[in-house]
This record gives structure tokens, sequence and C-alpha cells, in this order.
């Protein structure tokens, strides 16, 4: 059965009729923080009026721009502090209700504050600009904002969410919604257009975080095969029994299957499939290596916690990140006898907005890569309070067909207030900081 071309336009036009009506005068108007987040989802910078001496409709402009421009999930929020805007846990209130990843700068009052989703910018970065902006004796919004807007944006990852595409170019008035809206049901294309391009710059981002990924698998591929060489196992060899080349064979097709798999890949995805097989096929390389010698086979152990390129584990120790809890993580015999030593264990790196940092401080690219090697329960457990961990605990990790959200993606509430934000201590009791600064709220 087709779909008429008329129901579609029928649909179009009663949402925008409805979008027109509901911001008409008259219409039921949303206030605080609801008329906050409704103005952020359509585009970057939201000014009370009644706070419209801080930050006037001119400057309100360029900083607008400037952000749409630069295509990143930045968002500003200029408040008036009264009792409509409660400091405590207003911050991540803003974020659940515009419900759009971002990194998240507010002035309430003369106080300031700002919080970001870990994959748009870490909290030590957030934390680092937020006392950047806030002197001693205070700045003025302008300044302030433009400061902190400036450094966000080049440091910020993701891109703008598409429900910004109106501000890039529509008018904010009335009048201008209304001929906005007939423009838009007269040539419906126009919707397909900015939904193509959503779906675009979507698999722009994909291809990137691929690329990202296909390094570290790459050095991950080539390592394996150097293995392999080293072991220099022939299936003739005296004392090669069926065994043996059973276990030899097992890690060839490992090998073969990671390559193959990586070659056809599309997206970060499909990183997981990659290292489930160079997992499987190093154990069966350690059980040779164990055969040959005459040694007990080993347990099956997940790899080393801090560079799978290790082999598997062979003892659990005492671990914890900076800033975080000790937890038991599984470590191959060399890492554990640094660590007993009182040095620091040989930790895999990857590239970074701020530099190469152990994986575990890494973005939700690398997720399916480790994942691949620890399966579906694990991991999660052992990187609880990293940056990384948070991306794993996430139904996009339970489901290896799913997209994590990125910079820019709407999630609605689902995320973690507990790793949403990054600015000063100020008091209360939100994340790592909650609101205050400049004038104090």
């Amino acid at each position: 059965m087709r779909t008429r071309p008329f129901s579609t336009l029928s649909g179009l036009l009663l949402s925008v009729a409805a979008a027109v009506l509901a911001m008409a005068p008259g219409a039921q108007a949303a206030t605080g923080l609801d008329a906050a987040a409704d103005a952020l989802r359509q585009g970057p910078v939201y000014v009370d009026q009644r706070a419209g001496d801080q930050l006037p409709p001119r400057e309100a402009d360029a900083l607008e721009q400037k952000i749409l421009d630069a295509d990143k999930p930045v968002f500003v929020a200029v408040l008036p502090q009264n009792a409509q805007f409660p400091p405590d846990g207003l911050l991540a209130d803003l974020r659940t209700k515009t419900g759009i990843t971002g990194v998240y700068a507010v002035r309430l009052g003369d106080g300031f504050d700002a919080g970001a989703d870990p994959v748009v910018m870490s909290r030590q970065a957030v934390g680092n600009l937020t006392a950047s902006v806030e002197p001693p004796g205070g700045s003025d919004a302008v300044t302030q904002l433009n400061t902190f807007v400036d450094d966000a944006l080049a440091q910020a990852r993701g891109d703008a969410p598409s429900s910004w595409e109106g501000a890039r170019s529509g008018p904010s008035s009335v009048v201008g919604l209304v001929t906005f809206g007939l423009v838009l049901v007269a040539g419906a294309a126009g919707v397909l257009l900015v939904a193509r391009r959503g779906r675009r710059r979507r698999a722009e981002r994909e291809r990137g975080a691929l690329e990202k990924v296909r390094v570290v698998v790459d050095e991950d591929i080539t390592a394996f095969g150097e293995t392999l060489e080293r072991l220099d196992f022939h299936p003739g060899e005296p004392g090669a029994d069926d065994a043996m080349r059973a276990d030899y064979e097992r890690a060839l097709d490992a090998y073969e299957k990671a390559k193959s798999a990586m070659a056809r890949a599309t997206r970060a995805d499909d990183a997981r499939v990659v290292t489930e097989a160079l997992e499987d096929g190093r154990f069966s390389l350690a059980v040779l290596a164990a055969r040959r010698e005459g040694a007990p086979l080993p347990e099956r152990r997940p790899p080393c916690f801090f560079d799978p390129r290790h082999g598997p584990s062979t003892t659990d120790v005492d671990w914890a990140p900076t800033g975080g809890h000790t937890r038991l993580v599984p470590v191959c015999a060399a890492d554990a006898t640094r660590l007993s030593e009182g040095q620091d264990p040989m930790s895999r790196t990857v590239e970074t907005a701020d530099g190469r940092r152990p994986y575990w401080e890494a973005g939700p690219a690398y997720a399916p890569w480790i994942g691949g090697y620890y399966g579906g329960g694990i991991l999660p457990g052992l990187l609880m309070g990293t940056m990384l961990g948070s991306m794993l605990s996430t139904p996009a990790y339970a489901d290896p067909g799913a997209g994590g959200y990125e910079g820019g993606d709407f999630s609605g509430g689902d995320f973690d207030s507990g790793d949403f934000g990054g600015g000063g201590d100020f008091g209360g009791g939100f994340g790592g900081g909650d609101f205050g600064g400049g004038g104090g709220f």
C-alpha cells in the first residue's frame, strides 16, 4: 500500500501550524528552565529577558553566530538570579530538559558555572575552562561568556544539533515564523534536505570515529602478527602433535578473521568483531606455548587490563584510576611485577583531544575496540568512574548495533549527572561543581 504524498504534506502543515500557534502571542508560554531548554533546542544562546542587561541583543546575536559558524554543541544561557532559578542542581536540570549532549555554560546573576557530557569534553577540561573565566573580582558577562565559548569551541567534540538549522537562516519573529512555515510547507523537499543533511553529518562522524579506532586496531593486528612470527612454530616440527597444530590453526584463523573484518569495517562498532578474534587468537597462542613447554595449560582469563596486547592476564591486582576508587583488575605477569615494585604499568595510550592518554580516559569511539576484548559484562565494572566507563555502561555498549550518543545528539535525560560537570566546586550537590563563581549565587 503506497503512502499518498498529500498525507505527508498534511502532516507537515499541521506540524508547522502547531509550532507557529505555540509561539504566537497569547499562546501558553513556557517559563523558567523550560523556556530556556526550549530555546536552546532551537539555537545555542538563550537570554532571559530579565537578564537582558547582562548580554544585550547585539552581543547575544554575535555569540550565537560564533557558535553556529563553529558547528559545535556549545550552549549558553543567561538567567536572572531569582527564585525561579534555584542554583542547586540548575545546570543538570537544564541539561536534562534540553536533552542534547554538549557543553553548557550558565550565567546566573553575576555567577557562572559550566558542565559537559564526557563525550563532548572531559570533566578536567571543563573545570579548567571554568576556572579560567572566574577572576577573583568577577567579570562582565560579555567578556566572560565570549572567553569561555572561544576556548570551548576549540576543544568540544561533536557537531551542533540538527535542530539548530532554523537558527542558521530563519527569522525569530512570529511573522517570520509564519513566512518560514509557509515556505516549508510549500517546499516539503526542504525538510527532506535538512534530514539528509543530518544523516550526512552523522555518517561523517561515524567515518571519523572509524578512522580514529582503525589506528589502534591496526596496531593490535600488527602486534598479533609479530607474535605469531616470534613463536616460530612449524606444524611438522619434532614433538608437534595434533593438539598443538589445532591451537596454531585457531590462532592463524583468528589473525585472518581480524584482518578481513577490519578491511570490511564501515563503522567504529565493527572493531568489536576484530578484537574478539584477536583475544581468541592470543589465548590459542598461550595454550600452544604451554603445550610446547610441557607446562600446565592456562585457564581462560581476560586480557591484561592495561594493554590487551600483553596477552591473557595471569592474576588480579588492586588498582585505582586517577581520582577514582580501587578495584581488582586482571593484569599480565609483567605489569603485576611493576605494580608490586611501585612502578606504573605499561598502559595502552590512544589519541584524544587532550593528547595521548590511557584508553580509559578516551572517548566513545574506542568502546567497541576495547569491549571486544572483554565481552559484555566485565569491562564496565573495571572502568567504573572513568570517562570510557561511563560510555560502556550505556545501552549502546550492551547492544553492538546501537550507536552511542555523541556531541549534539539528542539523548533526553539518558545521561549520568555525576559525569556531567567539571565546573568549580562552589558548594551544593551537583557533579564536580555547582553554581557559584564570580558573584556567587
